[in-house]
């Protein structure tokens, strides 16, 4: 009698200190590591320059009783990085909890688990039909075949619009709405047959005359495809041959041809619908559009004309754009975000010690550079680009702001790209090298330049990490931190010096061929070898013409090269289906289910 009478109003002071032992890890953790000289970003100061110290004795006394293990995730041989929490810290008071019976109390606990360290409003916000994904940078537009930006393939590309062919998670080409396809003796002429019955999300069928729009469309003198020159301007020939089939003739073989159709560059739009695909995209697939809310996210519904409802768990779907340190914690804390894809991570410690979540780590097809300007009357000079990379101490970059998930590349190719070659020992770090280069080209010192940052954590701490090394050979770097949209509108219209920016598309080399791209590189030699590449009929002389291209780019220094990042996701617990390596970015959310 006396144990039931006191239960019946202890669950308010329970629960208050369970929440208060467990809340502490997420706030500790939250703080990330220390780099080499134990200072880390202050949470306050959001992505700004400031720092606070933190004895890195006093973080190993704190970390001490943190446990971290390797656990096998239920639907795949993958594996998740967890850690167990850690305790004592204050929080904010909690409101009254209703008074329940302390059985009920306690089995409400031993069944929740390590999820009774949700805040009780995040438990309430749960739902096992939705997912919402946080992605740093937000799309300039929705429609992929028209807006060159990553993001924008990351939200609707199999999502919303679909190719002809899907790319699988190990980079495995598969039918989407192209259910077969035969190429002839020549690998030159490609037949394709769609699939029957497809709908876009208006009710308008889908047939080859939308596939031989969409192709048409990106190969118009004015289009902004950003494949149209590599993909769509080899297409000499595109002939229908009835409702769903038709087929395609190249001017030269491409063996990456398929691959490149099952990116976002190739998704299939409907002519009735095409104009208006920026802002209200209609595609056909397994998800419709909702909304965009400017500067938050992108909303998404199962959609009700999808061929597969059955294949498609989640309902609804939402895509958050969220950059700043302090909105991703509170995000965390207020559990209103499922899936953080950070692709280059400032630090993933303050996830380890979530019970909520799962952290995992893949490869990419990423090329972390710092992209120069050749309009600049210094930078065209290949000596002052050489210096630059000289300069730079490349693997210390990785271990510092990746925190060592990641590697030194020499070339604008990823290690999982056929054919690639390794040259990151060119050019290696050498500051006196880089003095001598830039006395041989007749650059006083100190060269004043400015640097160009992304709202994203590699961009940020990168900068003040490659400006120190700059000033070391006479290079006087001014940080200029822009927004996506302000990079889009400027620097990527060729007004800026230097920027450091992630390209994550992969086979994407071409953009050195064409003198308009943002960075203006003009090589006449370069665009002979993708020529010769191109026309080649002999798969050895391809392969070689492929590594010379690499090392002409290397040996130019076209740009300076500086990492291939690890892909880091940290997702709930109970959310399967997510990839761990992207050979394309994007998120298929179809594949994703919530497991109990």
């Amino acid at each position: 009698m006396h144990d039931d009478h006191d239960c019946d109003h202890m669950p308010e002071m329970f629960v208050f200190v369970l929440l208060k032992l467990v809340h502490a890890d997420s706030a500790i953790c939250r703080r990330p590591m220390g780099h080499a000289d134990t200072r880390v970003p202050s949470l306050s100061a959001g992505w700004k320059d400031k720092t606070q110290p933190l004895n890195i004795d006093t973080w190993r006394q704190i970390t001490a009783n943190k446990q971290h293990a390797l656990t096998p995730l239920s639907d795949t041989n993958r594996y998740a990085l967890y850690s167990q929490p850690i305790t004592e810290h204050a929080m904010s008071p909690l409101k009254p909890a209703p008074n329940l019976p302390r059985r009920h109390c306690l089995q409400q606990l031993g069944a929740t688990g390590l999820a009774a360290c949700l805040p009780l409003s995040a438990i309430a916000q749960t739902r096992r039909d939705s997912v919402t994904l946080n992605i740093a940078l937000e799309p300039d537009g929705l429609d992929p075949t028209r807006f060159a930006a990553a993001a924008c393939g990351q939200v609707v590309l199999y999502n919303i619009f679909e190719g002809l062919v899907k790319i699988s998670e190990n980079g495995a080409v598969e039918p989407l709405l192209a259910s077969r396809w035969q190429i002839d003796a020549s690998q030159r002429v490609y037949t394709f047959e769609l699939v029957p019955n497809v709908r876009f999300h208006d009710g308008a069928a889908l047939d080859v005359e939308c596939v031989l729009f969409s192709f048409r469309q990106a190969q118009a003198p004015n289009s902004p495809n950003k494949a149209k020159k590599s993909v769509f301007d080899n297409i000499q020939r595109m002939t229908a041959k009835g409702a769903l089939r038709f087929e395609l003739e190249l001017r030269n073989p491409d063996p990456h041809f398929l691959f490149h159709l099952g990116e976002a560059s190739a998704v299939i739009l409907h002519p009735s619908s095409a104009t208006s695909a920026a802002t209200q995209p209609i595609g056909t697939g397994p998800y419709a559009f909702v909304r965009w809310r400017k500067g938050h996210s992108v909303q998404m519904r199962k959609s009700a004309t999808f061929r597969a409802p059955e294949k498609v768990a989640i309902e609804h779907a939402t895509f958050r754009f969220i950059n700043n340190l302090e909105e991703q914690a509170r995000a965390l804390e207020q559990g209103e975000v499922d899936v953080f894809i950070n692709f280059i991570t400032h630090d993933l410690h303050r996830f380890h010690g979530d019970p909520r979540y799962q952290v995992l780590l893949g490869s990419s097809s990423g090329k972390g550079m710092l992209a120069v300007n050749h309009r600049h009357p210094v930078l065209k000079d290949v000596r002052v680009r050489r210096a630059i990379t000289y300069a730079i101490d490349r693997q210390a970059f990785v271990s510092s702001i990746l925190q060592g998930k990641g590697n030194v590349i020499g070339s604008h190719f990823a290690p999982t790209d056929p054919g690639f070659l390794n040259l990151a020992h060119l050019h290696a770090y050498s500051p006196e090298r880089a003095k001598e280069l830039l006395q041989q080209a007749g650059v006083k010192t100190p060269l004043e330049l400015t640097l160009t940052l992304l709202p994203v954590p590699y961009a940020r701490e990168g900068g003040p990490f490659i400006a120190a090394y700059l000033e070391k050979v006479g290079i006087r770097v001014r940080l200029q931190p822009v927004t996506w949209k302000e990079w889009l509108s400027h620097t990527f219209q060729g007004d800026f010096d230097l920027t450091l920016i992630n390209h994550v598309e992969p086979l994407d080399h071409m953009i050195y061929a064409d003198p308009g791209y943002y960075f203006g590189y003009d090589s006449a030699d370069f665009r002979d070898l993708t020529h010769r590449h191109a026309a080649s009929r002999n798969p050895r002389e391809r392969q070689l013409l492929y590594a010379a291209m690499q090392r002409y780019l290397a040996q130019d220094a076209a740009n300076v090269w500086l990492f291939n990042s690890q892909v880091s996701a940290v997702a709930r617990k109970g959310l399967q289906g997510l990839w761990m390596n992207y050979p394309i970015y994007t998120h298929d959310i179809a594949s994703l289910r919530w497991t109990s």
